[in-house]
C-alpha cells in the first residue's frame, strides 16, 4: 500500500477540498508518466503483445490534455495492474508503475506509486550486486525530471512515505 493513512491536503485537489491546483495535478501526472515510461521496456521485453501498460501511460497523457475522463484513465490503470499480477520481477513492477501513473488522474498521491514501482523495476532488472547502484541512479533520474512547481512537495512526500514505499526513496 503506497497511500498514507492520513492524507496530506497539499496532495488533494482543490475541488476535493485540498490545496493541490489543477496545474500541479497535471504536473504530477506528467512526472508519473515519465517515470513509468522510462521502465516500460522492462515489461514490453517480456510481454510484447500486451499493450495495457502502454495504454495506461497514453491514457494519463490524454487525461492531462483533457481528452480522456478521469474514470476512463483510472480504468486503464487498473488494466495495467491486471497485466502485472501474473508476472514477477522487473516486468511486474514496470506494469504496476504504468498503472499507478494512470491512477494519478483519480488520486494525485499515486505519483509516488509510479515512481516507486519504476525504481523497483530497475532494481529487479539490475545485475546481481548492482541493485543499489541501479536504485540510486533511477531515483536521481526521476528527481532530475521533477517539475519545479511540485519539486519540494514531492521530495517531502518521498521522505514522509519512504517507509511505506519500500524505502526506495532513501538518499
Amino acid at each position: 500500500m503506497i497511500l498514507p493513512a492520513v492524507r496530506d491536503t497539499r496532495l488533494i485537489t482543490v475541488h476535493r477540498g485540498g490545496l493541490l491546483s489543477d496545474d500541479d495535478h497535471r504536473s504530477l501526472a506528467l512526472w508519473s508518466a515519465e517515470c513509468a515510461e522510462h521502465v516500460l521496456g522492462l515489461f514490453e521485453g517480456t510481454e510484447p503483445s500486451d499493450s495495457r501498460p502502454r495504454e495506461a501511460i497514453e491514457g494519463i497523457r490524454a487525461w492531462m490534455r483533457g481528452e480522456l475522463a478521469m474514470m476512463a484513465t483510472r480504468a486503464l490503470g487498473g488494466h495495467s495492474m491486471g497485466a502485472a499480477r501474473p508476472l514477477s520481477g522487473a516486468a511486474r513492477f514496470a506494469a504496476y508503475a504504468a498503472g499507478q501513473a494512470a491512477c494519478v488522474a483519480h488520486v494525485p498521491e499515486h505519483d509516488l506509486g509510479a515512481a516507486a514501482y519504476a525504481i523497483k523495476a530497475v532494481r529487479a532488472a539490475a545485475l546481481p550486486g548492482t541493485e543499489e547502484f541501479a536504485r540510486r541512479e533511477e531515483l536521481q533520474w526521476q528527481r532530475d525530471r521533477l517539475p519545479d512547481s511540485v519539486r519540494e512537495l514531492v521530495l517531502e512526500d518521498q521522505k514522509n512515505r519512504n517507509r511505506i514505499c519500500w524505502s526506495v526513496f532513501s538518499d
